[in-house]
């Protein structure tokens, strides 16, 4: 039996993919985590197809096991009727008295920076865009000006951002957001600026609201600017914070969205800021100061700081969220007033945005995954975020935002009375022995590891950390039942 997120994340996502559409389109669904779309593929599949499909891959180590996938995948499911499109539920939401027909939009960045690109994104599903920062300063940008860190393998868990602003004349920029706004109506059209003085950023707010955009974003994060004073360099000074969200609100009837540099103390202070300023909403998290030091990324033999993403900043991003919703709800007067939150920071999967929305999000920003694996994502994160919410009976995405904030505790405030064991299932074992190095050199030694090669938890020197469940490769080791430490002996 092969392990099904091994194999698939072996396959190269190749563009015109010759292993075929159905094929193809059924292994990216795997990788991204939408099994329900899988299911349904596969099963129309019949083994002739998917043996041609699997000899057609030009990986280049060996063939995608496909037959297998299938086999594993369809196993008592074949016969399976897949929701329709009909039956799924609506992810239509309300973002700063914006309808959106889904959570998903990109992020200001490389990613968004002509109208083809955004046309192109736009009709592939996504719902908007926060377009690429509108600057009146002349932007030159460093090559190269990407970077990854990578680990076991995987194509990389982090990334170096170097890019700043917009490189287009701004007057191009709003006109292309124009032209953007008449022809896709219906979808969530979004300036992003950056202005050096109380004038310009009026003057940039002002003309995207002459554009048509519905909303303006705020860039107080960028961390790679040229010039001092400007990105992060504001995020991170409260009173400017306040200042120039005041000046934009002021200007503009169309709501206003500062998006916050996670290279503070505490994000929660300029948000704050941004509220009392007029803000309607907040973008968060922006890249963080990093450095990376790969040779062939230096610039000109220079190693420098510049902004990190992708997969590894997520927890990171979500402890930030979590402050903001946490703080966000003010009570004057009687009133309820907030803050919507639109998350951002290491999303690629449609579970990764649920988790962003779970703690009080509103609507997600994709960036790095875009730049790795290209707009069709947004496929399986409709599908996926659909599924998972007919599973559980969920008609409307609102009732999923914050969800998860009463289960989220300080460490003060956690359960210290209690013990969860691992619990090896020995039919998945394979004797490997990872988890006994892990636990001898990094745990309490408590697992024995003898010649029979199958490991034993010892009850009475282990503390439950599952260290070993987290480092095994086959998942051979899950949890008991949590006890009382009085019952143990």
């Amino acid at each position: 039996m092969i392990h099904i997120h091994e194999e698939v994340a072996r396959c190269l996502l190749c563009a015109d993919a010759p292993c075929g559409t159905k094929a193809a389109r059924a292994i990216r669904a795997l990788r991204f985590e939408n099994r329900w779309t899988a299911t349904e593929l596969l099963a129309q599949m019949n083994d002739a197809e998917i043996e041609a499909a699997e000899q057609a891959c030009i990986h280049y180590d060996r063939p995608i096991r496909i037959s297998e996938l299938s086999s594993q995948i369809l196993k008592g499911q074949r016969d399976q009727v897949p929701s329709t499109k009909e039956e799924l539920p609506s992810l239509e939401i309300n973002f700063c008295d914006m309808v959106c027909e889904n959570p998903f939009f990109l992020a200001s960045s490389a990613i968004c920076t002509n109208y083809d690109m955004v046309a192109r994104a736009l009709e592939a599903g996504w719902a908007g865009v926060f377009y690429k920062t509108i600057t009146k300063g002349e932007i030159r940008e460093v090559s190269p000006r990407f970077d990854a860190v990578r680990k076991e393998g995987t194509p990389f868990i982090g990334f170096r951002n170097m890019e700043q602003l917009s490189e287009n004349l701004y007057t191009e920029d709003f006109e292309i957001l124009h032209r953007l706004k008449e022809k896709y109506p219906t979808k969530r059209i979004i300036a992003s600026i950056m202005g050096r003085t109380e004038e310009e950023w009026i003057e940039l707010a002002k003309m995207a609201e002459a554009a048509g955009c519905d909303a303006v974003e705020l860039n107080f994060s960028c961390p790679q600017m040229k010039m001092a004073g400007l990105g992060s360099d504001i995020g991170q000074n409260s009173e400017l914070v306040l200042c120039y969200t005041h000046f934009v609100s002021e200007a503009v009837h169309i709501p206003v969205i500062p998006k916050m540099t996670p290279n503070v103390k505490h994000m929660t202070t300029p948000a704050l800021a941004s509220f009392y300023g007029g803000a309607k909403g907040i973008s968060a998290i922006n890249t963080i100061k990093s450095i990376t030091m790969s040779h062939d990324a230096e610039v000109s033999g220079k190693i420098t700081v510049s902004g990190y993403s992708g997969k590894a900043v997520k927890p990171i991003a979500l402890r930030m969220i979590y402050e903001m919703t946490d703080n966000m709800v003010l009570h004057k007067a009687g009133i309820e007033k907030h803050l919507d939150i639109s998350g951002i920071g290491g999303i690629e999967t449609w579970r990764d945005a649920l988790e962003f929305i779970q703690l009080g999000c509103r609507n997600v920003q994709v960036c790095t995954a875009v730049m790795q694996y290209g707009y069709r994502i947004i496929e399986d994160l409709i599908a996926g975020l659909q599924h998972y919410m007919a599973e559980r009976g969920i008609t409307e995405v609102k009732k999923l935002v914050g969800e998860k904030l009463p289960s989220v505790a300080m460490p003060s405030d956690l359960d210290r009375e209690t013990i969860v064991y691992p619990l090896i299932d020995k039919t998945k074992c394979i004797g490997c022995g990872r988890c006994y190095v892990s636990c001898m050199d990094g745990g309490h030694q408590a697992i024995e590891f003898g010649e029979d090669r199958k490991p034993k938890i010892i009850g009475t020197k282990c503390v439950g950390c599952h260290l070993c469940r987290l480092v095994c490769p086959t998942g051979a080791i899950g949890i008991a039942k949590r006890i009382p430490k009085t019952s143990i002996k």
